[in-house]
């Protein structure tokens, strides 16, 4: 249904009830006009203008917080005097509970156990009511109705909710007062859909030429099923790192209006989210959630698959209530650019530094060996890259020179357990040393120390994860027989890099020796 025809039937609004309701919205007596920002870097890198409508300079670090207002602003007296319930994963309980605190009426809030303490202690910190209940927004959905429906409480809803939806229609208002040169789309990071359908029903009526472009986790796309179904779609489970938009069934109202405005959807998996996490940081020096840079992801993968460039895009920056615990998980997934292999080399003196040859000048992110059989040795390696699809031409390359190699790039288990499970002890690694080296991270570092080596050593251990510091952590095992200990130290000398001896710690002796 079109819904510039639907002004006659009084219980669905229209495109022109929802302009009329964005433009008079109540928002800014708890929200500021966030800025738009050119996003200079990554400008530069993708060959296109990105604008960052930032959301996350909000003071509940969020959008959220205009939708939760003009919905209570229009309760009455009686009404805010019996107080206000919702369910939400974060972002919307703050708002809804800032809101409350300025209106004067008692909140509660319903959240899932998953939420992240910043948020929890944030709405918290307002004097709101807080319920934990299930894994995702639906679980604590359920339980807020039971609430609501016993003690005759107003229910706010995150996204279903003309008002609310409405609140989140200024953000597009605001895009097009501080950029009113061309557009060509606008990226929205979507869960339930209110988002999203305010925007796009602002940008239709006002600016239909601009594309309004959808983004889900991978994981927990339940909107853009939904409109490739023709009908609502219930996801049976959904993931929980973009918690702010784990959503398992959207709205109707935000089913409705995104089906008939939005022109596109772009689904991003983990990576590509941490990336956009980086990228933003780079440029802004802000830490966005993960579903606070879904846009940002979706942009990316939207602008590489087209093949894009001279375009004008606009990412909304979302949420920026992340986690501090999940910042080492980010930056581990961040880099996109790295491929990941499993080698298989001879065990034998020498090959360790024909396969670094073959490496050549490219940059090595990770490298993990421990030497546990006799005729050949598996290497955990990390590559950085120009491209994702450049793994393929590099373990092609390995196989070549001989080394059985298996590409891990996008190997779930891999990247999340098993490079960091590499190693154990080794019936093998008699007359082994440990040491702890800072290398310079710059190409040739590993050579240098590999050339200077005495060909009767060989390396047992070796562990290396690139960091983004100046200096690389190195831990190595080499085995040196007494004899040569003279020789050794020597040889530690000449080579010039800091480094500490751990042979005799006693976490070394029981985990690896």
């Amino acid at each position: 249904m079109d819904l510039s025809e639907t002004a006659g039937q009084p219980h669905v609004l229209s495109l022109a009830d929802y302009l009329q309701k964005i433009l008079t919205a109540r928002v800014y007596d708890v929200a500021i006009e966030s800025p738009l920002d050119v996003a200079t870097q990554l400008s530069r890198r993708l060959d296109n203008t990105v604008l960052l409508k930032r959301e996350d300079a909000q003071a509940v670090f969020s959008f959220k917080l205009r939708g939760a207002y003009n919905k209570m602003v229009q309760l009455s007296d009686e009404q805010l005097d019996r107080g206000v319930i919702c369910a939400s994963a974060g972002n919307h309980a703050q708002g809804v509970a800032l809101a409350a605190a300025r209106l004067g009426c008692n909140a509660t809030i319903v959240m899932p156990n998953t939420t992240p303490a910043v948020k929890i202690d944030a709405v918290r910190a307002l004097g709101a009511t807080i319920i934990l209940q299930g894994d995702s927004y639906s679980d604590a959905f359920q339980r807020a109705t039971e609430l609501q429906a016993a003690g005759g409480l107003t229910f706010v809803h995150p996204f279903d909710d003309p008002d609310v939806i409405a609140g989140q229609g200024t953000i597009a208002m605001e895009i097009l007062r501080q950029h009113q040169d061309h557009i060509d789309a606008v990226f929205v990071a979507v869960g339930g859909g209110g988002l999203i359908s305010g925007i796009a029903a602002f940008i239709k009526a006002v600016r239909p030429d601009i594309e309004v472009i959808g983004v889900q986790a991978d994981d927990s796309d339940a909107m853009r099923r939904s409109v490739a179904a023709g009908h609502r779609v219930a996801l049976a489970d959904v993931g929980l790192f973009c918690d702010g938009t784990a959503v398992k069934m959207v709205g109707e109202e935000t089913f409705r209006l995104t089906r008939e405005l939005v022109d596109a959807f772009v689904v991003v998996d983990t990576d590509e989210v941490c990336a956009a996490i980086k990228d933003v940081f780079q440029d802004t020096r802000s830490i966005l959630e993960p579903s606070g840079a879904l846009s940002v992801a979706g942009m990316k993968q939207y602008i590489a698959t087209h093949h894009l460039t001279g375009r004008t895009f606009v990412a909304i920056a979302c949420g920026a209530n992340m986690n501090f615990d999940r910042l080492r998980f980010v930056a581990e997934r961040s880099e996109e650019r790295e491929a990941l292999f499993a080698v298989t080399i001879p065990e034998a003196l020498g090959s360790f530094r024909r396969f670094s040859e073959v490496i050549g000048p490219r940059a090595v992110t990770e490298f993990n060996y421990r030497i546990s059989d006799a005729e050949t040795a598996h290497i955990f390696v990390g590559i950085a890259t120009a491209d994702r699809a450049d793994s393929t031409a590099i373990a092609t390359e390995f196989a070549a020179n001989g080394f059985d190699t298996i590409d891990l790039t996008h190997d779930e288990l891999a990247k999340e357990h098993v490079r960091h499970m590499v190693g154990g002890r080794s019936q093998l690694a008699s007359d082994e040393r440990l040491f702890r080296f800072l290398f310079p991270e710059r190409p040739g570092a590993l050579m240098r120390f590999l050339s200077n080596m005495h060909p009767g050593w060989n390396i047992s251990l070796f562990h290396y994860r690139n960091q983004g510091a100046d200096y690389a952590r190195v831990l190595v095992g080499i085995q040196v027989p007494d004899a040569d200990s003279e020789a050794f130290a020597e040889f530690l000398e000449t080579l010039a890099y800091p480094y500490e001896e751990e042979t005799a710690n006693p976490v070394y002796q029981r985990f690896l020796r």
